[in-house]
């Protein structure tokens, strides 16, 4: 790499090339894996001669708090490894080179691999155990928005090589040199991947992506055709006012995301938690009411399995229990942007939702944890005066009576 690029280093036009595909790929918004596999590319071509690299940035994530990507020059692709928020993996990357470069402040760290020296991390004996000669850290800081000691504002990025004598001084300066503009590039694409997984989380996959594509203007709403789930707990007022503060947020977590597992397993999308409950909707595909009430009904037949297993856990576990409450209606809703100027909610209403709701609300005096709207019984198969009837019932604010049907077991 010192001999193409020469003496003149940055100023070189190898090396300016080099910097020109490395912004390209930054305002294309490509993909961490593929930027870095271009660069690594690049540079080894170049004369670099890196057998292994690694980078690494945070993240907002529920599951995940880093990313993690290694090339190698024999691999076909880049290898993602997200780090996860366990006590496990706060452990490892605690004995890694990047947490004491987070902890000290060093932004350049080299180990020689092949002077016989005891070595400080797992990592670097794993690559010595290789045949790797020498090992070099770089991080690429961005400015601090807020007070995140411990935690990676920035970019980091390591390479080893295999190389008799190590690396070449003036070659490694020339890719320190090369990593800013890398850093920047992938800088671009992670805000927008982490806006992605933001509204995804906090909207749902299809509300999360119309946001994330311009659909903010308030009271722009499309009328669709959908499934309406609407659920709640059952006990967890009680609970809240006996449980310590922990336990019970443990508890609706673990409630919560067994209710969530089976809308998800079948397609729907959850819209808003409000509170120990949550609305969430199957939108109708190509007009086939029975398709999406098919998948609705899987899942409400889903989340008795799976409320009945944890309550099996719990209650070995000597821990308190709860039941749930779930309506399943069908009909046309707005879909879209509602609130106030400046607080959006990306959700969906209408006389079916209102009507969902008050379904819901009669779980509890019908004692019965699943119950079919009139439209959606008779969609699924339930025949009016079937065993399944519950009768005609007035819904409150919703006009006329209705015949409400039970899942039966």
């Amino acid at each position: 790499m010192a001999d193409e690029f020469g003496t003149a280093g940055e100023n070189s036009s190898e090396f300016s090339q080099m910097i020109s595909d490395i912004t390209q790929r930054g305002l294309k918004g490509l993909e961490i894996e593929e930027q870095l596999s271009a660069f690594a590319k690049a540079i080894c071509v170049a004369g670099f001669p890196m057998k292994r690299t690694n980078m690494g940035m945070s993240t907002l994530h529920p599951r995940y708090g880093a990313l993690n990507y290694i090339w190698r020059p024999e691999w076909d692709s880049v290898e993602s490894s997200p780090q996860g928020r366990t006590a496990e993996e706060r452990e490892a990357f605690a004995e890694s080179p990047i947490h004491f470069m987070l902890e000290t402040g060093t932004t350049i760290l080299r180990f020689r691999l092949d002077n016989g020296g005891d070595l400080p991390y797992s990592v670097l004996k794993d690559l010595k155990s290789e045949g790797m000669t020498d090992y070099a850290a770089h991080i690429v800081e961005f400015s601090r928005l807020t007070n995140t000691d411990g935690v990676l504002e920035g970019v980091f990025f390591s390479c080893a090589t295999d190389a008799p004598g190590g690396f070449d001084p003036d070659q490694l300066k020339l890719v320190l040199d090369a990593l800013p503009y890398l850093a920047m590039a992938i800088k671009s694409r992670l805000t927008y991947s982490v806006a992605s997984t933001i509204t995804e989380t906090y909207l749902g996959a299809d509300a999360g992506s119309r946001v994330l594509t311009g659909e903010i203007e308030r009271g722009a709403c499309q009328a669709i055709d959908a499934v309406i789930w609407f659920c709640d707990l059952r006990g967890f007022t009680q609970a809240s006012n006996t449980l310590e503060r922990d336990t019970l947020i443990r508890l609706l977590n673990d409630y919560l995301e067994v209710m969530a597992r089976p809308v998800r397993e079948q397609g729907g999308q959850i819209l808003k938690f409000m509170g120990d409950g949550f609305l969430a909707t199957f939108e109708l595909k190509n007009g086939d009411d029975r398709a999406a009430c098919d998948r609705a009904l899987q899942a409400a037949k889903d989340l008795r399995a799976y409320f009945a297993a944890l309550n099996r856990q719990r209650e070995t576990a000597g821990e308190p229990v709860l039941n749930f409450g779930l309506a399943l209606h069908i009909g046309e809703v707005l879909y879209g942007n509602i609130g106030a100027d400046g607080r959006l909610d990306f959700t969906v209403v209408g006389p079916a939702v209102n009507a969902a709701s008050r379904i819901q609300d009669l779980c509890r005096p019908l004692e019965k944890d699943v119950i079919l709207s009139e439209r959606f019984g008779h969609i699924v198969g339930v025949s009016p005066g079937a065993p399944a009837s519950l009768g005609t019932h007035p819904l409150r604010g919703v006009p006329g009576l209705q015949e409400l049907f039970a899942l039966e077991t």
